[in-house]
């Protein structure tokens, strides 16, 4: 692990570029702060700083925030057209949250099975908004549009590195979590008429100029003008580190993460996808009428966990082999029991196996088609915050990689072992990346899990 940039803010995005004029990649870093560093050329610089256009964060739940400026997507002619794309939580959008107390599902209890979001106008948490911004000829940047307006219900599950273009679309994907809390309250994840709990495609090439788009939480509540640029392709989604692309035999596996409850971190992947525009899930909604989802990829959540059902776990102090394990959703684990698509990769939160490890949540998910590491030659790779095994600070993330298979069928993975010393420092393990070919890795580590707890943040490249 050789370090590349030390002393910043939690990085939640790594990816390069080619910047207007240049004919060399360059890496962009962006923090959950608002700061995205350019560097290139052996100098760093600071590209773009919104700080002030971020909600303020680490106000509540001790320090420890999810929202911030969380994707960063650069148009495939950024090189000539300066455009770029950003998902971020709003300075000034401050509200109370969706619900006022701790939420947690009792299977005996039908009122806690059936929540619904009302008063959403006010009980909410906060608004995040997807923009369209250009880089000008002297260098400065200004945003050009508003491309989403979204409400969320509750501070976490915003997604992360959640805005890429699909090299088969041509289409910005933006990737976002179930609306927070645990449990998927409200179940929006299952939702067609939510944007929560989705994968999206954007045609950015057809979306309108508009003032003041709408703030929303559901698709029929968009501008007729934007529904027709919106496309879902994956629902069920708890909370993501965004989707990558692998280029396989004239084709493009696709890879989704799902950050776990209680249980089991998964990844799934698959190759044919059956999209729905958003005009035709508005549609169905609206006149009642039952969507054929024959080929839409539907993760399972919250009726699954991975590739068992939502589960309520009680602790057993005295004996852990006697962890009481309860089903939480019995009727929605049935029926989406066939509909979901199965994980390619589990793993688990407590892990006794020697060559495994306990898990705490994923951070990210690569492909690597570099030939410098050996051994990781086609492989995919992935991150988890920290291990997850009773010890005691400093913590330390995980880096593990799996073999690829075309058939999305499930598959072992293994630790990869770093020679890097960190000290008496923590190294949460915070995001992922890779550059244009996917033949090198970066790597984004945070010595505390507060978001105010400044300046403790270094991004590395994976060499041999």
């Amino acid at each position: 692990m050789r370090p590349i940039v030390s002393r910043i803010n939690i990085p939640t995005v790594l990816k390069t570029a080619i910047l207007p004029g240049n004919s060399i990649e360059s890496l962009f870093v962006a923090t959950q702060t608002g700061e995205i560093y350019c560097i290139g050329n052996g100098r760093i610089r600071t590209f773009l700083d919104i700080r002030s256009r971020i909600i303020k964060l680490g106000t509540t739940g001790g320090g420890y925030d999810e929202r911030g400026l969380l994707g960063l997507a650069f148009h495939p002619h950024f090189s000539y057209n300066g455009l770029f794309y950003l998902h971020y939580s709003l300075a000034g959008t401050q509200g109370p949250g969706a619900l006022s107390e701790p939420f947690q599902p009792d299977p005996c209890n039908p009122k806690t099975l059936n929540l619904k979001w009302i008063n959403r106008e006010t009980r909410y948490d906060h608004i995040d908004t997807v923009e369209e911004w250009i880089l000008q000829a002297d260098g400065q940047s200004h945003k050009r549009r508003t491309l989403l307006h979204v409400r969320r219900p509750f501070l976490n599950h915003n997604g992360v590195n959640s805005l890429t273009f699909s090299p088969e679309t041509g289409k910005l994907v933006y990737t976002n979590g179930d609306g927070g809390s645990g449990y998927d309250p409200f179940n929006l994840s299952q939702d067609d008429r939510e944007i929560a709990g989705k994968i999206i495609e954007i045609d950015v090439h057809k979306h309108p100029f508009l003032d003041h788009p709408p703030v929303v939480t559901q698709f029929h509540e968009l501008p007729a003008l934007l529904q027709e640029t919106l496309t879902v392709i994956v629902k069920g989604v708890r909370n993501i580190p965004g989707i990558s692309f692998q280029r396989y035999n004239n084709q493009y596996i696709k890879y989704v993460g799902n950050v776990g409850q209680d249980l089991v971190e998964s990844i799934y992947s698959f190759i044919p996808y059956k999209p729905m525009p958003v005009t035709q899930l508005v549609q169905a909604s609206l006149m009642g009428l039952k969507l054929d989802e024959e080929g839409f990829i539907n993760l399972g959540w919250r009726g699954w966990e991975g590739a068992f059902p939502t589960s309520i776990i009680r602790d057993c102090s005295e004996n852990p082999t006697m962890d009481e394990k309860t089903i939480a959703y019995y009727d929605e684990a049935v029926i989406t029991s066939v509909r979901r698509l199965p994980p390619q990769i589990s793993y688990f939160h407590k892990d006794s196996r020697p060559d495994k490890f306990g898990a705490t949540a994923l951070t990210g998910v690569q492909p690597y088609s570099g030939n410098e590491i050996l051994g990781l030659t086609g492989s995919l790779v992935f991150t988890d915050l920290a291990r997850n095994e009773g010890a005691q600070p400093p913590a330390r993330g995980v880096l593990a990689y799996s073999r690829v298979r075309s058939d999305c069928r499930l598959n072992d993975f293994h630790v990869i072992e770093t020679d890097y010393d960190f000290g008496s420092q923590s190294a949460y393990y915070v995001s992922l990346g890779t550059n244009l070919t996917q033949t090198k890795l970066y790597l984004g580590v945070y010595g505390s899990m507060k978001v105010a707890d400044y300046h403790q943040g270094t991004v590395f490249e994976i060499v041999p």
